[in-house]
């Protein structure tokens, strides 16, 4: 499509629905196998920690997404920002208050200018996590747990989760007994309502990118749950980059976790004032980059003069 657009002077644009230090990692990682000839799938396997320009301080390699330690998965990366570097503009779902760092890095750089043009929210959307039952019951607060049903690995790029029939086959025995009038459990989740509810006080989040953003829009201090993909490195820029968010492991192990750990995260969430003042402040950021005078407002204003000046 960006060739096609080319041969007829039309503008192309890149939307990234993702961070921009995402971005960021997958630029650093095709200029290593195109410019600096590094062996990728033996980087990618490694213990070690890199030093990435889009992020302040050095990532390991352990929250790096496992389909990037696999040869298909590289290619794939390398071929996709190629195909990048060949448009106009890249156009991210994020704001310049939020990743300063980043921004600053690719105003510096030989790559088509960015627009930040987010937060760009779903504000009717959903997600899903799923975790221990015993760590909420332990944690001493009160909870909301939308609980699915995953479909089968097989499936789990074309089958979306549906809600249990008897959500007690999945749960302690007596959990929901001993949680009542303290904990709810719900199948799917309205997300932005429970976001927007002056009563919730955290959010236990598996750190997909829009989650992330809605969570910061309405002042909801996080914990990480991330899963797969991204999530963890969206965790590790939230967590050690920007303070926004409770990790939930000290450790640094996101995968597999006992329910003293997450039990003690939730605490550690639901009372972290400095935290969450922090949050606070970010949301208040956040809504005011998307109207006039902000910067995402004024990135949009950048993007429809540069389309203009190129329609013939």
């Amino acid at each position: 499509m960006i060739d096609v657009a080319n041969e007829y002077n039309l503008q192309t644009d890149v939307y990234f629905t993702s961070n921009a230090a995402f971005l960021g990692f997958k630029l650093h990682f095709e200029t290593l196998f195109v410019d600096q000839k590094q062996d990728l799938i033996e980087l990618a396997n490694s213990e070690s920690e890199i030093v990435i320009p889009s992020f302040v301080n050095p990532v390991p390699m352990k929250v790096f997404p496992e389909v990037y330690q696999k040869q298909d998965g590289l290619d794939f990366l390398i071929c996709a920002i190629g195909r990048i570097r060949k448009a106009k503009g890249i156009l991210i779902n994020t704001f310049l208050e939020l990743e300063t760092h980043v921004i600053n890095w690719f105003s510096r750089i030989n790559f088509p200018p960015v627009y930040l043009v987010g937060p760009i929210l779903n504000l009717a959307g959903v997600s899903t996590a799923v975790f221990s039952a015993r760590c909420l019951e332990q944690s001493g607060h009160r909870f909301v747990w939308s609980l699915r049903r995953l479909p089968p690995p097989e499936q789990s790029f074309q089958v979306f989760p549906d809600d249990f029939d008897d959500p007690r086959g999945v749960l302690p025995d007596g959990f929901l007994e001993r949680t009542l009038g303290i904990g709810k459990v719900i199948g799917w989740a309205p997300q932005v309502s429970l976001l927007a509810h002056e009563a919730v006080g955290g959010f236990m989040s598996h750190c997909g990118w829009n989650s992330m953003l809605e969570s910061l829009w309405f002042g909801v201090l996080m914990a990480t749950l991330p899963m797969l993909w991204e999530q963890q490195m969206n965790a590790f820029e939230m967590v050690v980059e920007l303070g926004l968010v409770v990790d939930l492991n000290s450790e640094g192990d996101v995968v597999i976790m006992m329910t003293k750990e997450i039990e003690r995260g939730i605490r550690r969430l639901m009372e972290n004032k400095e935290v969450r003042t922090k949050v606070k402040e970010m949301s208040k950021m956040s809504r005011e980059t998307v109207v006039k005078g902000g910067s995402s407002h004024s990135f949009v204003g950048y993007l429809l003069k540069e389309i203009m000046s190129n329609v013939i």
